[in-house]
């Protein structure tokens, strides 16, 4: 029961990062070391369910390492139904000491990802510069405004789901960029169950069509994807920046204003534009616990290097 336990809190983890704009539960899986069996499980699904369409129930369950996906979603949903309040309460109250965990989160991931890679080269550099230019970018663009019909969420769910298998872009960013965050959260958190299946179905072709993608990149050009994943860290760093002085607002879907446009400060500079604290010292602090949370995790992982999937 001890490796499902770690599996499931695994999920819980990132079922939480991901209900955070800006941080991704890729990076949570890709540190917790059970990356490469989460892509190879879910790309898995389409030959399991050709099992399961003839009957073969048991050789389908293996195939698509159901054991594994089953524990780790119940990890994430029970995250996102029960903290999906609590981070949004204090991404309002407590916006820089949770950005500031993210923060050491993230950036003590991106070297454990760089160790990852075997041979550096100026095509490995390339790959991790064009990763971090895309990934701030994203971190920068204008939102837009999808309605809120089935098709638009659809499509949101299928494009905000591929974002949260990678590490470095969060797919709760997505769907502010598309202008979907506030409506989908107000969803989860009202168990508006005609929203939800909509998106979840999006999810659904959206995570089996890119998971396939991304395991053969790893596969074939593994040094290359693992740079590209990097760079996505690094450029994902702009956005959880914990300091930042809001430009623009906007309306969301309960008449409240949120931010849109923020640029990031240094803490002196934040003191003196808001005239609020700045938090240093609980922001280093709480910076040093996501990097002591994320070592933890692959300590975790280095001593349990199978997880409780079924698949060697």
């Amino acid at each position: 029961m001890k490796k499902y336990f770690l599996l499931y809190a695994k999920g819980i983890a990132m079922g939480a990062a991901d209900v955070v704009p800006g941080v991704s539960g890729g990076t949570v899986a890709f540190i917790s070391g059970i990356y490469d069996e989460l892509l190879r499980s879910i790309a898995s699904v389409p030959v399991a369910l050709g099992l399961l369409l003839r009957g073969r129930v048991v050789e389908a369950w293996k195939a698509a390492n159901a054991t594994f996906l089953l524990v780790l979603l119940l990890g994430v949903m029970t995250s996102v139904l029960s903290l999906a309040r609590l981070i949004t309460y204090l991404l309002v109250e407590q916006p820089i000491p949770v950005w500031s965990f993210f923060f050491g989160l993230i950036l003590v991931s991106t070297h454990l990802v760089v160790r990852e890679i075997q041979r550096w080269n100026w095509t490995r550099v390339v790959s991790l510069i064009l990763g971090a230019a895309f990934a701030y970018w994203i971190t920068v663009a204008s939102p837009l405004q999808l309605g809120h019909d089935p098709l638009s969420l659809f499509f949101a769910g299928a494009i905000a789901i591929c974002a949260m298998i990678l590490p470095g872009i969060s797919g709760s960013f997505i769907l502010v960029l598309l202008g979907l965050y506030s409506f989908v959260l107000t969803a989860v958190k009202g168990l508006d169950i005609t929203v939800l299946l909509i998106f979840a179905s999006g999810c659904l072709v959206g995570i089996v069509s890119f998971a396939g993608i991304l395991r053969w990149l790893l596969a074939r050009w593994r040094d290359l994807t693992l740079a590209f994943l990097t760079g996505l860290m690094i450029g994902s760093l702009n956005k959880i920046w914990p300091w930042k002085e809001t430009l623009t607002w906007r309306v969301d879907s309960r008449g409240e204003q949120v931010p849109l446009l923020q640029a990031n400060l240094w803490p002196t500079q934040f003191a003196e534009i808001s005239g609020q604290d700045p938090q240093l010292l609980l922001a280093v602090a709480l910076a040093i616990a996501g990097i002591l949370l994320v070592l933890g995790l692959e300590w975790l992982a280095g001593r349990n290097p199978q997880s409780a999937g079924d698949n060697p």
